[in-house]
């Protein structure tokens, strides 16, 4: 019996943010939405990191979030596969950050259009130097990216889901990440450490880029 009672004691630091994620859909659908906020406010900051990283501005980043969120209400009721729901949060906030980015690139082109007329004295339209990175910058981007990404994959499922919540923010709540993970506050910082310790080991196996050691 003590036995039991003490295995039911860990197991909700067991529960990964994916079940809680379909836990809170299913308690939604019951008329208890509860669980639902409580996600909410722990996927949040996840969500708009992940918008943010794919070059969203801070503001049109809360906006993408907030229909992610508003996307997700609408088709509670036919969310077929509930442990899918955080995949599916991941991949609509990025689609709406792809979307914001290529709106804001539209609007921006639009007023270079308007406001670029042509040279009152030859006639000929002025050439605007583009604010984009130059091919070789977005391609050593990315290749540092998906360095630091396959690396990453190698880490134990403890440091990674530790790493992307501490790197949510500049001061991470540790009271925040210990009730996501389970982990005891006064453990997050020294696990912290030895996982990225253990990523910049990797990394350096890897052959990786300098800027990537020294981040």
């Amino acid at each position: 019996m003590a036995e039991s009672r003490q295995k039911t004691r860990r197991e909700p630091d067991e529960v990964s943010l994916g079940d809680r994620a379909a836990h809170a859909v299913l308690e939604y659908r019951e008329g208890r939405p509860a669980a639902l906020e409580a996600v909410v406010r722990e996927m949040t900051p996840l969500l708009w990191h992940t918008v943010r990283a794919q070059g969203v501005e801070p503001q049109a980043a809360d906006d993408v979030v907030q229909d992610t969120w508003v996307a997700l209400v609408r088709h509670m009721d036919t969310i077929a596969e509930p442990h899918a729901v955080l995949k599916w949060l991941l991949v609509t906030a990025r689609r709406g950050a792809w979307e914001a980015v290529r709106r804001r690139r539209r609007d921006e082109k639009n007023r270079t259009e308007l406001h670029d007329g042509p040279d009152p004295e030859t006639g000929a339209h002025r050439e605007v130097p583009s604010a984009d990175p130059t091919p070789d910058t977005v391609a050593a981007t990315n290749d540092r990216d998906r360095t630091l990404w396959t690396v990453f994959q190698d880490l134990p499922a403890r440091c990674r889901e530790l790493l992307r919540l501490v790197s949510l923010a500049d001061r991470p709540d540790y009271k925040h990440i210990s009730e996501a993970i389970g982990m005891p506050v006064g453990s997050i910082g020294a696990t912290r450490g030895r996982c990225l310790a253990k990523l910049r080991t990797l990394l350096d196996e890897s052959g990786a880029d300098d800027t990537w050691r020294h981040a």
